[in-house]
């Protein structure tokens, strides 16, 4: 959707920067990257060094450096959430019913 703020033509993004480019598998990248950041941030407030949270979650220290890096390819959305578990979060899962046809994938940190 384009707008025009201040006589300049802006587009506006979905909330979804992976979707805007048109990347496959989107919503799953959104989710990567939401779990990644809140393993970022959990190293953070543990004061883990990256060899300390590789322990911790169960992968080599490469992998911890590449995902801080923002290069998460290599995991999948399960075992990033067996990162955060073995960080100490709690996961939980919520299904229902779409509004739409077509259901979406979301994340939500409380």
């Amino acid at each position: 959707m384009k707008r025009t703020i201040n006589g300049i033509e802006v587009e506006m993004g979905s909330g979804n920067v992976f979707a805007d480019p048109g990347l496959p598998d989107a919503d799953k990248l959104k989710i990567k990257s939401g779990l990644v950041i809140e393993i970022t941030r959990a190293i953070q407030q543990l004061k883990l060094t990256q060899k300390a949270a590789a322990e911790r979650m169960g992968i080599p220290q490469p992998k911890v450096s590449a995902m801080l890096r923002g290069d998460f390819s290599n995991l999948s959305e399960r075992k990033l959430m067996d990162c955060l578990n073995r960080l100490g979060y709690d996961i939980e899962i919520k299904v229902r019913p779409a509004a739409e046809p077509l259901g979406h994938l979301m994340l939500a940190f409380s």
